[in-house]
């Protein structure tokens, strides 16, 4: 039995089958992402979604759906599905579906009458093409299909409408046509591997909603160009491969193409190879550039964001070479941002003051999964100008003050990871000593120390270590309270009290300025008041402004984004400090909540984990559908439990 397999009564029932996603990259920024019945639900959505670089740096839909159409004796089944007003589902073509089975590629199952006809859907690595192809497994009489494909032409961020400047004319290319609507977008070609007739029959498809887009207040309907369809006759056992890109394409070679492509997937056979299929998906290869993108649909490639998914997405699935490849790019973009450069890399919030530490502690990864000598030969030196440019105090946004603790302001604009924000001002205004980047920073001097130390650099280990010496006991002092947990950030007299899961990552890493004991009261209040089973909430239930929900338009999910909902990412800090304290005992622990995190293969974005969940039952999944950073520590703690189990 197939690992993502939906059966019928799963397909036909669109309460259970419209909120379960899939997505699908080519590792160059391009995506398709639709419902697993196909029927768009949000304007993200799109069979052919693309970077439009000579346009601005968001991604466009140009082919939004393709409706099929079996013809059997003249009386025609349409197999598309779409949201109109009032509820309005058509043409039902889900009610046809048998199957869906999403193992290795995309699989549909569609039984009409005594047809039975398999779809599978594949996107090309490194190429803005997208393949899909009709297998006719079983047919009793003449066979033909039709295909309408509708077209979009616009930005993710918007919608388009009926209108008289989009351009009909379209060009024949061999088995297709190639059309573009508008001036500054690329062709989109639309072939076959067989020969077929193109009718055009331009119209508008009015009033398409989005019933996403719609939960999350915003405008959500668009009409669609349909400018005619394609015919081809099918046999028995035949398969046909239906091509839309833009460039044009061989159509001799299209079934070898999507059988090369085919050879190259990783099943989803098991939770690890999920996952893992998953973490190939947010890499983005520009030329020589190599990027990890944040999130799907909607995310860019984030310093932080980077920085953090980069070793669970690379060194856990023993992808060193993808590791420093893009590190290879992440080094120049921070030698431009320290050398006070124009950045000329699309790695966005590089100026953000935790930035350079969650790069330390990146390369601290690498080190553990090679060695400390490959490490220190391969980024000693950026390691090194990185340590100084803090030390230096040259960052406009991190101070070091006297007592060996950084100080960051962030009262104006977030500069954390928790950097919701509505009107112009962060909802949590972390400002001060933030405890995260303190724990970053004690951990970055003893990790660099020992580093310098082992390769004889002793002036600098001291030196190292006696600032750490410094650090360590100033953050004791100032984050450790009388109940035993930490503050989440301290501005002077003004202490916050809230329990919130930043302060985990001081029993996660490997140099911590806590005992034991203070490790241990840390974590076991963690896991009292922050602990779910899809990840650890921003804010305890206990403290004010508990908004676990996170639901309605922008400016309440906004409010709700980091006070109280539950991240999968952090589960993997979490799951980490319980190993160090617990050790071997702790695994059963551990192997238990993944399980949490297993049961969300089937959900949402299958195969991936989305960004956050609701921080109170039934723990809901929201936000991005595909989330890289929870992606990347649950394979990382799966690692760290293979070690533990060796």
């Amino acid at each position: 039995m197939s690992y993502l397999r939906f059966d019928k009564t799963t397909m036909i029932n669109l309460e259970e089958s419209l909120p379960k996603e899939i997505l699908r990259t080519n590792k160059s920024g391009a995506y398709h992402c639709t419902t697993i019945v196909d029927c768009n639900t949000r304007k993200y959505h799109g069979l052919l979604v693309i970077p439009v670089p000579n346009l601005d740096d968001e991604n466009h839909v140009l082919l939004s759906s393709l409706d099929e159409t079996v013809i059997q004796h003249g009386a025609e089944f349409n197999l598309g599905l779409h949201k109109f007003g009032g509820n309005v589902f058509s043409p039902n073509g889900h009610k046809y579906i048998r199957e869906f089975d999403c193992e290795h590629i995309p699989a549909t199952t569609y039984r009409v009458g005594g047809v039975i006809l398999r779809k599978e859907k594949i996107f090309v690595h490194h190429e803005n093409r997208i393949l899909i192809r009709y297998t006719l497994v079983d047919a009793h009489s003449a066979t033909t299909l039709r295909f309408h494909p509708f077209l979009a032409f616009r930005s993710v961020r918007e919608y388009t409408h009926e209108n008289a400047q989009a351009n009909r004319d379209y060009q024949l290319v061999e088995n297709g046509i190639r059309t573009c609507l508008y001036p500054g977008y690329p062709e989109l070609f639309m072939q076959l591997n067989k020969k077929n007739e193109f009718h055009f029959m331009p119209d508008w498809y009015r009033g398409i909603e989005y019933p996403k887009e719609q939960e999350r207040g915003y405008d959500f309907n668009e009409d669609l160009y349909v400018p005619g369809y394609f015919e081809v006759d099918i046999k028995k056992g035949e398969s046909i491969v239906f091509s839309a890109g833009i460039s044009e394409t061989s159509p001799r070679r299209l079934k070898q193409v999507f059988e090369a492509e085919v050879a190259d997937r990783t099943p989803r056979d098991s939770f690890y190879h999920c996952l893992k299929n998953s973490a190939h998906q947010f890499h983005n290869k520009q030329g020589d550039d190599h990027y990890i993108l944040a999130g799907y649909p909607w995310f860019k490639c984030r310093a932080r964001d980077l920085f953090v998914s980069l070793p669970g997405l690379t060194l856990a699935v023993d992808e060193q070479d993808e590791f420093e490849d893009v590190m290879k790019t992440a080094e120049k973009a921070l030698r431009e941002f320290m050398e006070g450069k124009p950045l000329s890399y699309k790695i966005y919030e590089m100026e953000d003051p935790d930035v350079l530490l969650w790069a330390i502690w990146t390369l601290q990864q690498y080190a553990k999964e090679t060695s400390r000598e490959q490490c220190r030969k391969k980024y000693g030196g950026l390691l090194e100008d990185i340590m100084d440019y803090i030390r230096s105090r040259k960052h406009t946004n991190l101070f070091l003050h006297e007592n060996g603790l950084l100080y960051a302001n962030g009262t104006d604009k977030a500069v954390t990871w928790m950097n919701s924000s509505t009107n112009g001002h962060p909802v949590i205004p972390r400002t001060g000593y933030i405890v995260e980047v303190n724990a970053l920073w004690y951990n970055a001097l003893r990790f660099l120390a020992d580093l310098s130390r082992e390769g004889g650099n002793i002036h600098l280990a001291d030196e190292l270590d006696a600032q750490a010496e410094i650090t360590g006991k100033s953050f004791v002092e100032v984050f450790r309270n009388e109940y035993g947990y930490l503050f989440d950030y301290v501005n002077g007299f003004m202490m916050d009290w809230s329990v919130r899961p930043n302060m985990i990552f001081t029993v996660a890493f490997d140099y911590s300025p806590l005992d034991r004991v203070q490790k241990k009261q840390v974590l076991d209040i963690v896991t009292k008041e922050l602990l779910t089973p899809k990840g650890l909430r921003t804010l305890s239930p206990k403290s004010g402004g508990y908004n676990p929900n996170y639901v309605g338009p922008q400016v309440q999910r906004d409010c709700a984004y980091h006070q109280g909902t539950a991240w999968p990412w952090l589960m993997g800090f979490y799951m980490e400090a319980y190993l160090r304290i617990y050790k071997i005992s702790g695994i059963s622990f551990v192997e238990r909540y993944l399980i949490g995190f297993e049961d969300e293969m089937s959900n949402h974005c299958i195969g991936s984990l989305p960004e956050l969940f609701d921080g109170n039952p039934p723990f809901k999944g929201r936000g991005a559908v595909s989330f890289a950073m929870n992606v990347a520590e649950i394979l990382r703690i799966l690692k760290l439990l293979s070690k533990y189990n060796l």
